[in-house]
């Protein structure tokens, strides 16, 4: 790549961003994810499940035998739709929530709506979350910036997880949080984001050293830069167009690259054992 390149063209989109205006157009796995049967049976609910890594995880778990519930917010709604085809035709069941996670309420709700439609749940993956990286000084960030950050990314959390329990505890289920290399290589402009990221690292651990006795098993990926529409509808157009740069593979991930990572922790075959742990998916740089 010559000095005059970048790996993406610079843009920008007004929050929360959609699939579809992106360029390129993110890699979901929807023509390369293979499903070997890992979590047949099983029934998942995924926070954020319409587009980027979320999008991704969905896919992957309806290839491999889930019935999978997202959600998702009312400027997503095309978003959801596509990806609601696409687990279809996997010929899974799928239940797409319009949801603004900031109302606890509304959290309670995307849990009781996926026992009523599937039975229960087995998998909560809490994958939402929100950044903005627009305004670089501390004094330039706004009380609704702030709330939405802690409310969207630790409260809605909290929130699932509680409303999750009693159905996880009947069939000995798993979390999977979503974190971030934010939580180890924190940037002085998602200051704010990346402090409840590393609270997610902190209650991931000691969810699973309190739920372990249940048989719940409790674990977290940690993704680096990867080409989702939170980019181009948070960053600036520079940041956007240099994505990935930074890190030792020199470029961003995409969102089917990090789906494995959520796989893995799902399957009772493959992670059995596994809980309190940070799988880095971050191109090479340290979650250590």
């Amino acid at each position: 790549m010559s000095q005059d390149e970048t790996p993406f063209p610079p843009q920008q989109q007004d929050h929360p961003g959609t699939t579809g205006a992106m360029q390129p157009r993110p890699d979901h796995g929807e023509d390369s994810y293979v499903g070997h049967d890992r979590l047949s049976g099983k029934v998942a609910l995924v926070t954020g499940g319409d587009s980027g890594i979320g999008r991704a995880v969905v896919i992957a778990y309806a290839r491999e035998g889930a019935d999978v519930a997202f959600t998702h917010l009312p400027e997503e709604s095309q978003d959801a739709a596509e990806v609601a085809d696409l687990v279809r035709a996997e010929g899974r069941q799928v239940l797409a929530l319009e949801t603004d996670l900031r109302d606890r309420d509304a959290c309670d709700r995307i849990v009781a709506d996926t026992v009523e439609a599937f039975g229960g749940v087995d998998v909560l993956v809490n994958n939402a979350g929100y950044q903005w990286a627009r305004d670089d000084d501390l004094l330039e960030f706004t009380d609704e910036r702030i709330d939405s950050t802690f409310k969207v990314n630790l409260y809605a959390l909290l929130w699932t997880v509680r409303a999750a329990l009693p159905h996880l505890r009947e069939r000995s289920g798993c979390i999977v949080n979503c974190s971030s290399i934010q939580a180890y290589e924190p940037s002085s402009a998602l200051l704010d984001y990346a402090a409840t990221k590393a609270a997610i690292n902190n209650l991931t651990v000691n969810l699973a050293a309190q739920l372990g006795a249940d048989g719940i098993r409790v674990n977290a990926v940690a993704p680096g830069p990867i080409w989702a529409p939170l980019q181009p509808a948070t960053q600036h157009e520079e940041k956007v167009a240099n994505l990935g740069a930074d890190t030792p593979l020199g470029r961003a991930g995409q969102p089917a690259e990090v789906a494995p990572a959520f796989v893995f922790l799902a399957s009772e075959a493959d992670a059995s054992y596994v809980s309190g742990t940070v799988l880095g998916v971050t191109g090479g740089k340290s979650v250590f």
